[in-house]
């Protein structure tokens, strides 16, 4: 056992800033501090550097932007291209893996090497790649980039080590997939195709073997031209030019005839053996009009053309629909026989692919799936019925289906969570697939050892709400939500729809959820909040609906003082506080002066109705509008089922909700928690002072003319006049006015901002903004450089500022997690706020945060240039700019057992709040315990308590014994309020408290408070409030996602910060313990999602339709190779059919055409060097040692083992000759003796 001050032995502290100080004081950057401590704790921590370690482990969810889709049909594994150069190979459900690129060029082509165990990609970066598939984590073995020519098509036959490549100058060149060196023959395109020919055939398109004959080589031409190259002789068979673009090529499988699709909807079928013209041409969509003359159709891209046993041949096709017909979707085209069936899908067709029995195409094909890849699903259509239904996706494809706007992440959950929620989701699967098995079923995957119930829930756009089993790296739906159906649905042009012009008013900001009780939480951009109750019962229910008006009538603007420089309190005298009243509105109340104003956005559902098992509405609160102000969004929540209370809050105040009387127990604007303790000075005003008499123009402008040139501006263009530096005409702003907090997981979309993966053209300030998170630059609060720039002091009743005009809500859309993508600057511009406009567009609302408080000087720089550094929005847009108060939000609220003054002797139920000044406040309640008294007596709350302080935004509580174990909230034992009753048991809530002196030999003794921001982290020993430890996690970036978490029997501090670093801290000396450079910020999609979870594991949306888990625990980065599925499994591959004598005689000589002395180097020679550039890849010697625990490493062992044994067995059999030679020599030599001496007498010896 250590002491406190015994942690930090043999740490290195000799850092000036590292010497011991004040609390209120921090400390250097990365040192950590320790406080005088009342009195000696025990604390051991078992937790040191060598339990961590990062990597990702595996990625759910469809594949962001496919653009490729290739089929393994011996090892039915299924590979997916993506346009940012990622690959995903999926087989059985478990079989899950996604492999990357380092360039990020975009897939092109996938080609399988057929049960080898490897696959070929081609990418836009005109490279070709052979990965290994036969290790858990694939890598690439060889690369082979081309430097003239650019990859257009590929084509790799079955059990064949050539790989022909067509490129976009028409030629056809070949490589070796062994060695992966190009190959002396080349086809060229003027030797393809006839020397009259004038005209150049385009790019290679098709490139495939004749079923009859593997020696001919069919080469298709974009421009309609194709040849059949005879490989041996060198020339070519037959040319065929056609007036239509060829868009691909199918064979029959007996090679008598094949098939095109054309660029005028047409399918055209051709004879070998007579190429003048086609002998069909096909219009499968193109009806003849009344004069005569056809439809125009859209063209064929694919075709394939697939022949069955038992009945008429399949040909399917994409595309081919007529123009006339708009509106019309994408169609997948399924010609068997006479009967034409078109299957209609939800998103364009990327790709798809005909599933068959044989991988040889000189076979009867015998298809019995086809693959479609659209760009936002996967499907798979069954062949064999002849409804063509659908196969059920095992796969969590459908995680993007509206815009994922929220995450939450839940590791070691209760083992009767996911059974429960399972089987009340099995009710509403959809139903009508295909009974026969999900054809992909290659690959293997068993459950591991280190597995626990993981629960993943994601908030979406539309409302809804789905609970995933993510157990053993897998991802499985159990149940979907809509919260929408509590309100009713908003109608065009009445009410608030039509001001709001809200595309999704129910869209997910934030859940809660606590599994033991149950008891979930839901807050929606309409600034409402659901609770919802679980039940196995089916109910008739109304919900109830409370209306809080949390709304700051004066505006508070905080004014820094010119001499304040050291970030501690102010006396309690010297500012006195404006009192501010607030009272809660009882639900349906009305002012007699603004009843058109004290509405919310939504309207509840009033009437009883019935709702299924799963969970059910009991609560909804809302914020009203006051005096034409819409609610600001709620930025906190926090809900404790012991308690019965739900708290949240936004950036006017605080509201505290009893749920279980279903009354407002407490609405209070921000300033009013302090009380006399209130270390700011804040100027109050008029809330009508300066407020737009009309709802139409609300920018921040002084004249018409910046209106017109605001007017004039792109949405997303940007000016940044130095002229206007120097401008004396125009009033200047403080920097802190455009203050962000980005601390609570609320998140806000830009109206400019219509769809999934739209690139923005970023203003100058947020380009410098994201330079700072990425590290380029110093702290944010450091001073700018940029010259002319005027130092000009603040005024005695501070700056003027303008309010946003009535009627205008803070938003429009919601936000998506998914839907924004924000490339890193190029350049460096100089500019003030590091992560301010970054934060801006984070939350939507301005706030200032205590570190920019206390800067040395304070600057300010015009109306106009603040507003154009900032993003500018078009003028639909319901926020026309950033509103310009100054406002102290509620970044973090947690319930818990705590001591709310320093003289308590025991611990009683409290709400601590952080909020984005930095500032802790500690607020205790009074509950009645008796269960009788807490359904009639109210809750009381007290006046606040302790006060502290830290560097930016409060992102986190949690609270440790003096052990050091973590304190859970108390909880609520979850008890179905729709049960049938039993009179001999009645209901009875039944609660479980987690006391901070519960695991300790004396009573009293008092708890740990763990508290982090966005730039440092402090621990305080309760009740005496003392400030233990101090640790400043980062000077140049910011804290975006913290969380303490249980790791290895133990608790730890894990931050992810704005420059892309994970880190994790020692608790309770926050030590550190890792830090990694991990992910740099590159969009806000990962900010809003981010978040982690107990046993070291975290998860972000890698992209609007993935989610990628991560690992920070070493013990999980050494079984991760046991976990995951193996790709290549050990199967033979089937025999070909025989094919009789007449046919083997009359066929062809297919099987007789050897490859290797054509194209090998003693006959074709050696390519140009510079044609082509050969890269060895790290995927050999890294692959065996990452397969050596899997099957494919037993094999490569047994394979090793045999090789030491033949080479044992050769040095015996060598030593095994020379003892035969020295035998036969010495048996020579004994028989030469023996004659000599045969006919010697013994005396002549």
């Amino acid at each position: 056992m250590k002491k406190f001050r015994k942690v930090l032995d043999g740490l290195t502290t000799s850092s000036p800033g590292g010497t011991m100080g004040s609390p209120s004081c921090g400390s250097a950057a990365g040192t950590p501090t320790a406080a005088p401590t009342p009195k000696d704790i025990d604390v051991q921590e078992t937790l040191v550097s060598e339990n961590f370690q990062l990597c990702k482990t595996v990625r759910h969810g469809f594949t962001y932007q496919p653009t490729a889709l290739a089929f393994d049909p011996v090892q039915k594994i299924l590979a997916i291209g993506s346009r940012s150069g990622g690959v995903r190979i999926l087989g059985r459900p478990g079989v899950d893996c996604y492999c990357q690129h380092e360039s990020g060029a975009a897939v092109l082509q996938l080609q399988f090497l057929i049960n080898e165990g490897a696959l070929v990609t081609a990418c836009a970066d005109d490279t070709l790649h052979l990965w290994n598939l036969r290790q858990r984590r694939p890598a690439v073995l060889h690369s082979l980039k081309f430097n003239r020519e650019r990859i257009t098509f590929c084509h790799l036959p079955f059990q064949s080590k050539w790989l022909y490549v067509g490129t976009e100058r028409g030629n056809t060149h070949i490589v070796n997939i062994e060695s992966f060196i190009l190959s002396g023959y080349v086809i060229m395109w003027n030797k393809a195709i006839e020397l009259s020919t004038k005209t150049h055939p385009g790019p290679v398109v098709h490139l495939s073997d004749s079923p009859k004959d593997e020696g001919k080589l069919l080469i298709g031409f974009e421009g309609g031209t194709i040849v059949q190259w005879d490989l041996r002789a060198k020339k070519a068979d037959f040319r065929i030019y056609y007036d239509e673009a060829i868009h691909s090529v199918s064979w029959h499988h007996e090679g008598k005839q094949f098939m095109c699709s054309h660029s005028d909807g047409s399918l055209t079928l051709w004879n070998p053996r007579n190429t003048t013209k086609p002998f069909q041409v096909t219009f499968p969509h193109g009806k003849i009009q009344k004069d005569g003359r056809k439809e125009s159709c859209k063209p064929i891209l694919k075709v394939e053309y697939k022949t069955s046993r038992n009945s008429e041949p399949f040909v399917i096709f994409s595309g081919g629909l007529s123009y006339d017909k708009a509106g019309r979707r994408p169609a997948l085209t399924i010609m068997h026989g006479k009967a034409i069936t078109v299957l209609e899908m939800d998103y364009p067709i990327v790709e798809f692919m005909v599933l068959c029995d044989t991988p040889y195409i000189n076979e009867i094909q015998e298809p019995y799936a086809v693959v479609v890849l659209l760009e936002k699903d996967l499907i798979v259509v069954d062949l064999t019925q002849s409804n063509f239904p659908v196969f059920e996706n095992p796969y969590p494809m459908d995680i993007h289906e509206s815009p994922v706007t929220c995450t939450a992440y839940f590791a070691d959950c209760p083992p009767d969570i996911i059974p429960i929620l399972y089987s009340i989701g099995a009710k509403h699967k959809k139903t009508g697939y295909s009974q026969k098995e999900w054809p992909i079923a290659g690959g293997t995957w068993t459950l591991g050892s280190h597995t626990y119930p993981e629960i993943i829930i994601t908030g979406h756009a539309d409302g809804s709400i789905k609970f995933w089993d993510a157990s053993a790296f897998t991802l499985q739906m159990l149940y979907k939500l809509k919260t929408s159906k509590v309100f009713e649905k908003p109608k065009l042009g009445e009410g608030r729809g039509a001001d709001l012009g809200e595309e999704d008013p129910f869209a997910v900001q934030m859940v809660s959820w606590c599994p033991h009780s149950r008891i979930f939480c839901v807050v929606g951009i309409s600034a409402h909040i659901i609770l919802y109750r679980f039940s196995k019962y089916d109910a008739n229910t109304q919900t109830v609906s409370l209306e809080v008006r949390l709304q700051c009538e004066p505006e508070d603007i905080i004014t820094p003082s010119e001499n304040e420089n050291n970030p501690c309190f102010s006396e309690p005298g010297s500012h006195s506080p404006q009192p501010h009243h607030q009272n809660p509105v009882s639900p349906g109340s009305r002012t007699p002066d603004g009843a058109k104003d004290s509405t919310p956005f939504l309207k509840v559902k009033d009437k009883m109705v019935r709702v299924p098992p799963g969970y059910q509405s009991d609560l909804v609160i809302q914020l009203l509008w006051v005096d034409g102000e819409p609610p600001q969004q709620i930025t906190s929540l926090d809900i404790n089922s012991a308690y019965g209370l739900l708290a949240f809050g936004n950036c006017n105040g605080l509201a505290v909700v009893d749920y279980i009387q279903k009354t407002v127990i407490l609405c209070i604007s921000t300033v009013d928690l302090y009380g006399a303790t209130d270390p700011y000075q804040r100027l109050t005003r008029s809330p009508r002072r300066n407020r737009q008499s009309t709802s139409g123009l609300t920018e921040l402008t002084d004249n018409q003319q910046s209106i017109d040139m605001e007017r004039s501006k792109s949405p997303t263009s940007v000016h940044y006049p130095t002229s206007l530096h120097n401008d004396p005409r125009i009033l200047p702003e403080p920097v802190a006015s455009l203050r962000a907090s980005h601390c609570s997981p609320v998140f806000y979309l830009l109206d400019n901002v219509k769809g999934p993966g739209r690139k923005l053209s970023l203003p100058t300030d947020l380009k410098t903004d994201l330079d700072h998170v990425n590290g380029h630059c110093t702290s944010p609060t450091s001073q700018p450089c940029s010259a002319g720039k005027p130092r000009i002091p603040m005024g005695p009743e501070g700056p003027r500022l303008t309010r946003r005009g009535p009627g205008r809500p803070p938003f429009r859309k919601a936000q998506s997690a998914a839907c924004m993508e924000i490339s890193l600057p190029v350049s460096h511009t100089e500019g003030h706020a590091s992560r301010r406009a970054m934060l801006q567009q984070l939350h939507g609302v301005t706030m200032y945060s205590h570190d920019e408080h206390h800067s040395t000087a304070s600057y300010c720089w015009n109306e106009r240039e603040s507003r154009e550094n900032s993003f500018s929005r078009s003028r639909s847009s319901s926020v026309s700019s950033i509103d310009r108060d100054t406002k102290e939000a509620i970044t973090t609220l947690q319930f818990g057992e705590s001591y709310g003054r320093k003289s308590d002797a025991l611990p009683t139920p409290c709400l601590w709040v952080g909020t984005s000044l930095g500032v802790v406040i500690l607020i205790p309640l009074s509950i009645p315990m008796d269960h009788e008294e807490r359904l009639e007596d109210p809750v009381t709350v007290g006046p606040s308590g302790a006060v502290q302080m830290l560097k930016g935004s409060v992102l986190r509580f949690a609270f440790l014994d003096c052990n050091g174990a973590l304190i859970q909230s108390p909880y609520e034992i979850w008890r179905d309020q729709n049960a049938p009753e039993d009179p001999d048991r009645p209901r009875r809530r039944k609660l479980v408290h987690f006391s901070p002196s519960s695991s300790q030999d004396a009573f009293g003794e008092g708890h740990l408070t763990v508290v982090c921001s966005e730039r440092q982290a402090k621990v305080f020993l309760m009740p005496s409030q003392s400030c233990l430890f101090v640790h400043n996690i980062t000077e140049s970036s910011f804290v975006l996602r913290a969380d303490v978490v249980s790791l290895c029997n133990s608790v730890c501090l894990a931050c992810f910060c704005a420059n892309g670093h994970v880190m994790t801290l020692s608790l309770p000396s926050l030590r550190p313990l890792m830090d990694v450079n991990y992910l740099p910020l590159t969009d806000m999609r990962i900010a809003r999602t981010f978040c982690f979870t107990n046993e070291g594991q975290a998860l972000y949306l890698s992209s609007p339709t993935e989610i990628q888990r991560i690992t920070y625990s070493q013990e999980m980065c050494d079984n991760l190779q046991e976990m995951l599925g193996e790709l290549f499994t050990p199967i033979e591959t089937p025999e070909a059919q025989n094919r009789g004598f007449l046919k083997g005689f009359f066929g062809g000589n297919a099987h007789t055409f050897d490859r290797e002395e054509l194209f090998g180097e003693a006959a074709a020679g050696k390519a140009s060097r510079s044609l082509a550039q050969h890269i060895p890849g790290q995927g050999g010697v890294e692959g065996m040692k990452v397969a050596a625990s899997g099957v494919v490493g037993d094999l490569a062992r047994a394979r090793v083992a045999l090789d030491e044994r033949g080479q044992r067995l050769g040095e015996l059999e060598e030593r095994t000759t020379l003892m035969m030679t020295s035998a036969e020599t010495f048996s020579k030599h004994a028989h030469e003796l023996m004659l000599k001496c045969k006919d010697k007498k013994w005396y002549q010896f």
